[in-house]
């Protein structure tokens, strides 16, 4: 990405944001619970879902979010199944799209780039890239005996947990630890970090250069 700020003035109205899932949700239900709790000013516009089976659906219809299922299968490439998610979003008039826990490959368009923020649960560049979600970062994590953990929120681009990153959070790996005790410490750090990186885009202060991203002074 060529240097740029992707907001260039802060945002006196909610942030109106797109969460894209393939899973149960919970990214959905924490983004949801922080803007109820009025630690985050923002609105859900919609909920795009990969899968029809996902939990996330049903925690959509109960946070009564509007909901879309646009699947992979149903669409002959990665750009035409992207258009139909993006075209979802144009709908709703979204600033911001993130992504919590959305698995599929998806090409960004020109009018979206550095408007997709993702959140990823281990500390890129370690345990990230294809294959790496959910579980298997942690139990990855354990098998290299690594000391820390923790989340990476980033800007996407066309690859795999690749674009700059915005902000990470570390969490310890204990001696004992199982991949379902890094798993909760890492989901706390998510819960907290995500919206931070949020609120910092509504500011208008992120900048891009290249795989950096900087926090400008205030004006």
């Amino acid at each position: 990405m060529a240097r740029f700020r992707p907001l260039a003035a802060p945002l006196v109205r909610p942030i109106r944001l797109a969460v894209l899932i393939s899973g149960g949700g919970t990214t959905l239900v924490n983004l949801a619970r922080k803007i109820r709790e009025q630690q985050l000013h923002a609105d859900i516009e919609i909920v795009v879902a990969s899968r029809s089976d996902c939990g996330g659906v049903q925690r959509a219809a109960e946070l009564n979010i509007p909901c879309r299922v646009v699947t992979r299968k149903s669409h002959p490439s990665v750009e035409a199944f992207s258009e139909s998610i993006f075209a979802e979003c144009r709908q709703k008039n979204v600033d911001l799209v993130v992504c919590g826990g959305f698995l599929a490959l998806i090409r960004i368009p020109s009018d979206f780039a550095g408007r997709i923020m993702n959140i990823h649960p281990s500390l890129i560049p370690a345990f990230s890239g294809k294959g790496f979600h959910g579980h298997h970062v942690h139990e990855a994590v354990l098998n290299r005996g690594a000391k820390i953990s923790g989340c990476t929120v980033h800007f996407v681009d066309d690859e795999y947990d690749h674009g700059p990153i915005i902000l990470q959070q570390s969490v310890p790996v204990l001696d004992d630890d199982n991949p379902d005790q890094v798993a909760a410490r890492v989901f706390e750090a998510e819960c907290e970090a995500l919206p931070e990186a949020i609120r910092r885009y509504a500011t208008g202060r992120l900048e891009i250069d290249g795989s950096r991203v900087r926090m400008l002074p205030a004006e």
